[in-house]
């Protein structure tokens, strides 16, 4: 199914304004019975039109960190820092305050369209029900902005009177964008929207996300394990490990220059066509326990660079040398010289 040519520009106010869509600082979040924080001072920033990528291996706290914008937390987590989507400081939303939130600023798409989707109610009551009852839309209302929702996304008003079984995956994670769309989000939070899609749908939806972001207006945060998916989508990456950003940049320098051993290692695991014959590179060992409290930089069992320093002391996030806005925490950054090695 062909991606539309037009979509309606609808703009939110949030989006506008000169504040980030997703702001994130210090961010700590403890869950009961752990011996170190899920989450360790996590930073991150999407600024609106802007695609943002959070990558990193399963368990690195990457789904965490994206359901702290609608606070979508486990029961008895506990938080330190700032969560601010539109300038709104999340964590310290009364219940009010984050029905509107989940309404109308921020929007998820989750990984698997058919768990997210009640396969028993018709598209449309799915698309409606939110601005029907939280927003206070009449059934005309909701059903003429989800009827232009589905064109956006390349589906017609007829998919609001089928059922899910009725769709295939495709279109299903098309109606999920659509319901994303729904309430003029200054930010959507995409968490591995692709992983249930075959190769050619992803690049449609990968596509459709792209287009939708810069017609809307909307910040883009784009949760994924696949950096050839983050390399095509993302004007931004954040990579991400044991709960900490390891590394962050432009998409062009992290991947073309990376320098956390880490970063590098992941990328020298993705299958390139250019790339030698043989086995793919393989990162040893594995992520640390969350029962493991950590001393010093947490890849260091992992890292053929780690001397005692590393075991001792946790790096700080520092900026690459002529590169600001290229930032890592390594001791040894120095000596990846910005290219890809065996890591």
């Amino acid at each position: 199914m062909n991606t539309p040519t037009t979509v309606p520009t609808n703009v939110p106010t949030s989006a506008a304004a000169n504040v980030p869509a997703l702001d994130i600082q210090g961010l700590h979040l403890r869950l009961p019975g752990t011996a170190r924080p899920v989450l360790a001072g996590v930073d991150l920033t999407v600024a609106a039109r802007e695609t943002v990528a959070l990558v990193g291996e399963s368990g690195s706290g990457k789904t965490l960190t994206s359901r702290s914008a609608l606070r979508l937390l486990p029961l008895k987590a506990t938080t330190q820092g700032a969560v601010r989507v539109a300038g709104e400081d999340v964590l310290t939303m009364n219940p009010d305050q984050l029905r509107r939130l989940r309404t109308h600023t921020a929007a998820m798409i989750f990984q698997d369209p058919r768990a997210a989707i009640n396969p028993l109610r018709r598209v449309g009551d799915f698309l409606t029900e939110s601005l029907r009852l939280n927003a206070g839309a009449s059934a005309a209302e909701a059903t003429a902005r989800a009827t232009r929702m589905l064109e956006a996304v390349g589906l017609s008003a007829g998919a609001l009177r089928q059922y899910p079984g009725q769709l295939s995956g495709g279109m299903l994670q098309r109606v999920m964008i659509a319901a994303a769309l729904m309430g003029d989000p200054a930010l959507i939070l995409a968490d591995e929207p692709t992983t249930a899609l075959d190769v050619t749908t992803q690049a449609e939806v990968v596509g459709l996300l792209d287009d939708l972001r810069e017609q809307f207006g909307t910040g883009l945060l784009f949760v994924t394990h696949d950096l050839g998916l983050a390399a095509a989508i993302s004007d931004r990456v954040y990579v991400m490990y044991a709960g900490r950003i390891a590394e962050t940049g432009p998409a062009d320098a992290l991947f073309n220059r990376p320098r956390h051993p880490y970063t590098a290692a992941l990328l020298n695991s993705t299958p390139r066509p250019e790339a030698p014959q043989g086995r793919l590179a393989a990162i040893e060992g594995q992520p640390p326990s969350i029962q493991e409290e950590l001393t010093g930089c947490p890849f260091a069992p992992r890292c053929r660079f780690a001397t005692e320093i590393c075991t001792e002391r946790m790096p700080e996030q520092l900026p690459v040398p002529d590169e600001p806005s290229h930032l890592v925490a390594c001791h040894h950054s120095d000596q990846l010289a910005g290219s890809l090695i065996d890591a």
